[in-house]
């Protein structure tokens, strides 16, 4: 397993990092602590959570995969040689993750409070990577408003100098180490260097959607990613499952997400069937799991420094895993965008 740089932290992580938003739901306790051990197993040391999950968030599973991870910590051991990441929810209504109910904003005080939950449930006494898991200003957020912008920016956003200072307290402190971002906008990006010059932390990542059917990053992020080196971790690499194909033509297998839950709609737009089908049909022509394809297309890319892979299973995850055996040559990255010409981002 290769490593890269986290940002210019000097931090080294692997190159496929463990998402773990399954555990507490999709996954017990048990499940999401065999899917640890197989991925250190593998060489991964990049463990990524938040506060939000388990996924679906819900007031009953509120900060259930922090508290397995945090379990898995305790009986294994072993925190210094891993990079955990984790999450401060944004800008929100759900009324169980402050006290009294009060709406989510990226406040100083709301800040501390969710550092000292996630430090609680994990049982350790810093988290390497900290995110702000989405802004606090309006922005189209998880397929909701695709590439296009239209929200009037509001006066009651939470000023991102003063967010920056909660979190430059926290590294005083030693509660996190280094801070990162999450569906953020080039716009957004640039703002929080911007501010991190006056001696605030700098970024070190982002952790955005991208994937074969949603590359939208490289339209004004990837630029921003490489030169300002604030690289992408990259979620939901395989479009929440749908680049396996197993959604295709309305499928809904048993026990899958979208079966359970109902929340594929950001991967079930117009286009999308098509698209996939051809990725599928370069796979198999190329001897390649589509999967594995999917996957080595995404950590094979200059701006990606992890590539956040989850699983419900240990097979899936064995599969997930063996993606870094399969190379993405010239030739293949030439039939690859071949098809993305004709089928661009359909589920942005």
């Amino acid at each position: 397993m290769k490593q890269r740089e986290l940002g210019r932290t000097g931090v080294m992580v692997s190159e496929i990092c463990l998402g773990t938003m399954t555990f507490g739901q999709q996954n017990t306790e048990a499940e999401g602590h065999a899917q640890l051990d197989m991925a250190l197993d593998h060489g991964v040391n990049f463990i990524d959570t938040a506060e939000l999950y388990s996924i679906p968030p819900r007031a009953e599973t509120y900060g259930a995969t922090e508290t397995i991870i945090g379990s898995w910590l305790k009986a294994r051991g072993g925190r210094d040689k891993l990079i955990i990441a984790s999450k401060v929810v944004g800008r929100g209504t759900n009324p169980w993750f402050r006290p009294n109910g009060e709406p989510t904003r990226l406040t100083p005080s709301q800040i501390r409070y969710a550092i000292e939950g996630s430090l609680r449930r994990l049982g350790t006494d810093y988290i390497d990577l900290y995110q702000l898991h989405w802004p606090d200003r309006k922005v189209g957020l998880f397929g909701d408003g695709g590439t296009t912008f239209r929200d009037v920016p509001t006066d009651d956003e939470v000023p991102i100098e003063e967010t920056l200072g909660a979190l430059e307290d926290l590294v005083t402190q030693g509660k996190i180490r280094h801070v990162g971002l999450s569906n953020e906008t080039a716009w957004g990006v640039s703002q929080f260097i911007a501010a991190s010059k006056a001696g605030a932390p700098r970024v070190a990542s982002i952790q955005n959607a991208y994937n074969l059917i949603n590359r939208t990053f490289e339209i004004g992020l990837a630029e921003m990613a490489i030169r300002e080196k604030v690289g992408l971790l990259a979620y939901s690499p395989l479009a929440q499952g749908y680049l396996t194909g197993k959604y295709l033509n309305g499928a809904k297998p048993a026990g899958a997400r979208t079966t359970l839950f109902n929340r594929g709609q950001r991967y079930e737009k117009p286009g999308v069937d098509v698209a996939i089908e051809a990725y599928i049909a370069l796979a198999r022509e190329e001897g390649i799991d589509p999967t594995q394809l999917a996957l080595a297309f995404v950590t094979s890319r200059a701006f990606v420094t992890s590539n956040i892979i989850g699983a419900t299973s240990v097979d899936q995850l064995r599969t997930i895993l063996g993606s870094v055996d399969v190379t993405i040559t010239p030739e293949l990255e030439a039939k690859i965008n071949a098809i993305h010409q004709v089928h661009s981002n359909p589920a942005p």
